[in-house]
């Protein structure tokens, strides 16, 4: 694997939700800032020393604007 992809959405109660595609990691934070380091965070929890690491880790912002449309 080169690399991990993560769907960043904006969480109701404020901040920022991450989940892995493909993998079972999902991590949290207030800011984007923080949600990057919480991505790395949750990739060096996951990933131990025996399995191979991504490379590269994306974040894919995706913003719902089918509330703020009112569709």
């Amino acid at each position: 694997m080169t690399e991990i992809i993560f769907e960043v959405t904006e969480s109701d109660e404020g901040g920022y939700e991450a989940r892995a595609l493909g993998h079972s990691i999902f991590t949290q934070g207030d800011s984007v800032e923080e949600i990057r380091s919480n991505v790395k965070e949750a990739i060096d929890c996951y990933f131990d020393d025996t399995m191979k690491r991504p490379k590269l880790i994306r974040l894919h912002f995706v913003r719902d604007e089918s509330d703020e449309e009112g569709i």
